[in-house]
């Protein structure tokens, strides 16, 4: 044998047996994972509509939030659950329309569009509506069976026909930089589209089959964030009306489409669904937890109050006999003869569905706590006897941090703070958790955290939809007192913190709230002076990195971060970046980034960390990264070492060991 050949082959055995040993190691690793399942639940209906099936049955089909969502209808008569099935990849659906050729159609969460007989056992997904757009909002029905859509981050409108497929009818955004078309209106007597734009209001005319767009929204509303909801109610003299719902805020607008004037400004309406009389004489809402009727040529002041009690309406319908039809967002179905005034109720059986884990934090007594993605909620683990406990009660948790026994949490929406004590009963409604406050101007609350020993906590903000610019709060546990900073770095959100040697260091993202694109190029982390209330240091780390994430005291005691996907270790006393370090490719930015990675330092002295969908081991001499599983985010490490993340709905948890040989040569 030549020498060269014999030296190939040794390669290649050398090759071959550091892959089995490393693929040995991964299936030891992999062994030491353990799944505790899904931890939170909700019964969270969302788009929902009134239909017959061809028999003339009345069915009421609504969407229920999970992974994945389900699509459900019942039968009008009875409220028996006559239809379940899962929506493919989808997690929630936020509208139904029903087409003229008598299907269903259903606008997933994924961007893809469903399509279902009304009556019959099956779905079909009829894939993504358009290309790069991951998000469908609400449908309006067309003529002879088209069906259009309204989507997200691209400000298009789609239309769908079973033999002609998919088109862009608005060829393109329909208004240049906005993200969001977020509401949708056919008008039959003229085959126009009107399209409610957000996170910049606009009111879109759209005609289909030329894509000419006219945006007929006054100039005095256009401060707002979007145009929400849109109902057309047909007049038989011709004066059809559009009624627009304006955020933020809660007023809608009854806007004449023959004349294109604002008749009223409407306060407090839900329009989630509205329902019409024949002759649209008579237009039934939702509004402060009623239920009223009103001649839309009258002033809304007019109003008659059909149902004292009923809650937000998910789903309103005029049927033939003169009965309304109601499905609330708790689930209650409710029949009303406005004549007789009698009335009936029945609750639906709403089956639970898992929802994504969206928070997670160890509190002081061993138990893992976690929040829930879009319908809230909240559940305790114990790893001891592996009890889940469920709690309801709050929104959406971007954020929470343990300081002493209690437990913080930023809530989305509108910038909410809550204090929780484990060691008390959980009653939302007697102050266990106690609503600290809110910050006007500020959406979410992604990162918080504790400042040592000084009864203070620090909460870094995302804006508003539309906006740039986060803002950093302090919170005085003595004197209960929200002090608010606003923009520290300008325009530029708070996407982590850490306090170290009586130093606050925050790092940053270039993204704002949804619906803006930033205007900076790069993050950076900057020094907080407590006292001084004010940015003493500022520097980018990692020149252009979209945003500064999982920051912690590293095992040279300095601070070390993520900023896509490059390590930095970052000298808070002589204000210098000592290190960058490159560990893995990172997704290109797109719309928004406002949290990325988690890093834990263990005490075997490996560092632990979550991103970019994956749980890995970072050796901190070597730089070596290991992975330990795939489809991993957010990381917290309890008392004994343990680690958890999320998958999805479940939390997982991995062990590692006690020591690391590598690092004590």
């Amino acid at each position: 044998m030549k020498k060269g050949k014999k030296s190939l082959n040794v390669l290649l055995f050398g090759f071959l047996f550091f892959a089995m040993c490393h693929q040995s190691h991964a299936q030891k690793i992999q062994e030491t994972l353990v799944n505790h399942g899904p931890q939170l639940t909700a019964s969270m209906i969302q788009g929902s509509l009134f239909v017959e099936d061809a028999s003339g049955r009345e069915l009421v089909y609504t969407v229920v939030r999970g992974e994945p969502a389900h699509l459900l209808a019942y039968e009008v008569k009875t409220q028996a659950l006559v239809f379940d099935v899962p929506l493919p990849k989808a997690d929630g659906a936020w509208d139904l329309a029903e087409s003229s050729d008598g299907y269903l159609y259903i606008p997933g969460a994924n961007g893809s569009l469903f399509q279902h007989q009304i009556g019959s056992d099956q779905i079909k997904d009829l894939g993504i509506a358009l290309p790069e757009e991951t998000y469908l909002w609400n449908l309006t029905a067309g003529n002879e069976g088209e069906i259009f859509g309204a989507t997200y981050p691209g400000c298009r409108v789609f239309r769908y026909h079973p033999d002609e497929g998919f088109s862009d009818v608005g060829k393109g955004p329909l208004v240049k930089g906005e993200n969001y078309v977020r509401s949708l209106a056919f008008h039959k007597r003229t085959g126009l589209l009107y399209a409610g734009i957000g996170s910049h209001a606009h009111l879109i005319e759209l005609n289909p089959k030329t894509g000419a767009k006219t945006d007929i929204l006054p100039e005095a509303y256009r401060e707002k964030e979007f145009v929400y909801g849109l109902e057309i109610v047909p007049s038989a003299s011709g004066e059809d009306r559009l009624f627009a719902l304006l955020t933020s805020g809660n007023q809608t607008l009854v806007i004449n489409l023959k004349t294109k004037l604002v008749e009223q400004e409407i306060e407090g309406m839900d329009l989630k669904a509205l329902a019409s009389s024949p002759s649209g004489d008579q237009v039934y809402v939702s509004s402060k937890a009623r239920i009223l009727a009103f001649d839309p040529k009258k002033p809304f002041q007019e109003a008659k109050t059909i149902l004292a009690k009923a809650g937000t309406a998910n789903a309103l319908h005029w049927s033939k006999a003169g009965h309304l039809k109601v499905l609330t967002a708790g689930g209650n179905l409710m029949i009303v003869d406005p004549v007789s005034q009698k009335e009936s109720s029945a609750q639906l059986d709403i089956p639970g569905q898992p929802i994504p884990i969206n928070a997670i934090v160890a509190a002081a007594d061993g138990k893992i706590w976690t929040g829930g993605y879009l319908a809230g909620g909240h559940a305790s683990f114990d790893p001891q006897t592996n009890a889940v406990e469920e709690f309801k009660g709050l929104d959406q948790t971007e954020g929470m941090v343990r300081s002493g026994n209690e437990i913080y949490m930023g809530i989305y929406p509108k910038g909410k703070f809550y204090v929780f004590d484990p060691q008390q009963p959980w009653v939302s409604k007697e102050d266990n958790p106690r609503f600290l406050g809110q910050i006007p101007g500020q959406s979410r609350g992604f990162a918080l955290g504790a400042l040592g020993n000084t009864q203070k906590l620090a909460f870094g903000m995302i804006p508003e939809y539309g906006q740039l610019g986060g803002a950093l709060v302090v919170y005085d546990k003595q004197t209960k007192d929200l002090n608010t900073f606003e923009q520290p770095i300008p325009d530029q959100g708070i996407s982590s913190l850490i306090y170290h040697r009586d130093v606050l260091l925050v790092g940053t993202t270039i993204s704002g709230g949804l619906g803006i694109a930033p205007t900076t190029k790069e993050a950076k982390i900057f020094i907080w002076d407590v006292l001084e209330k004010k940015v003493v240091y500022e520097t980018v780390p990692v020149p252009g990195a979209s945003a500064i994430t999982g920051l912690m005291v590293g095992p040279d005691d300095n601070i070390w971060g993520m900023a896509d996907g490059s390590l930095f270790v970052f000298d808070p006393k002589n204000k210098v970046t000592q290190r960058v370090q490159k560990l893995y490719d990172f997704p290109a930015f797109k719309s928004h980034l406002w949290r990325s990675a988690f890093l834990v330092l263990h005490p075997n002295g490996y560092v632990y960390g979550t991103d970019n969908k994956k749980l890995f081991r970072l050796d901190p001499r070597s730089m070596q990264v290991d992975e330990i599983a795939e489809d991993a985010s957010l990381l917290v490490m309890d008392p004994m070492g343990r680690l958890y993340f999320k998958r999805g709905t479940e939390l997982w948890s991995f062990f590692p060991q006690s020591t690391n040989s590598n690092l004590n040569q």
